[in-house]
């Protein structure tokens, strides 16, 4: 039996960071507890302290076929070049041009929400179909592929 995958960022601001992936991927906000309307309603009744109530964030793919995304607060900042990023596939089944020019459209979406362009790498046949570097407001890297 398979087991499921969360994928984690540890990050200053876990409500910025988390809407900013939600708008890459199209995910949602996890709904808060069952009997609450709302995450600051359930963390009130929690006592989670007004300080305390971004210490983390957690996203959803809405069809249930991606994984959960979490987001923690943590008080250091990023400090080398990430080992581990996500490839956000922007244009699947496109070549070339056309796969390019796809990718540039959805990197100009991206730097409208908070990324940083930072490489592009054109299609090297065979192998290779091109792809743009790109990082998220924290600037965790990750690939629009």
């Amino acid at each position: 039996m398979a087991l499921e995958v969360q994928i984690t960022f540890d990050c200053a601001d876990p409500a910025k960071l988390s809407a900013f992936w939600a708008e890459v991927l199209g995910y949602r906000l996890q709904d808060p507890p069952p009997g609450f309307a709302s995450w600051e309603e359930a963390l009130e009744a929690m006592g989670v302290p007004p300080e305390r109530r971004n210490d983390a964030s957690a996203l959803l793919d809405p069809e249930g076929a991606g994984p959960r995304l979490f987001f923690q607060r943590v008080p250091e900042g990023k400090q080398v070049k990430n080992r581990l990023h996500l490839d956000v596939r922007a244009a699947p089944g496109l070549e070339g041009e056309a796969r390019m020019a796809a990718l540039e459209a959805e990197a100009e979406r991206l730097v409208g929400h908070g990324a940083t362009r930072l490489e592009r790498h054109e299609p090297a046949p065979p192998m290779a179909g091109g792809h743009i570097i790109m990082a998220d407001p924290e600037g965790n890297e990750f690939c629009l592929d």
